[in-house]
């Protein structure tokens, strides 16, 4: 995602977003450690989105 389309979301889909975010990074991170994982660049992307979606939280909740 990028960070327009973050700054567009709601509080609450944000989230919702981030939430789901974190479960899908939980099981990329035990598909790696089981030797199941396809794509590895797909962990360093959850990543960024997640740190994306707090830093837009950061930046509202300031505001």
């Amino acid at each position: 995602m990028k960070v327009n389309e973050i700054r567009d979301l709601s509080a609450e889909e944000l989230n919702q977003k981030l939430a789901s975010l974190k479960e899908e990074l939980f099981n990329l991170r035990f598909q790696l450690a089981t030797g199941q994982l396809e794509n590895p660049m797909r962990i360093k992307e959850v990543k960024k989105t997640i740190a994306r979606i707090k830093t837009v939280q950061t930046e509202q909740a300031k505001a």
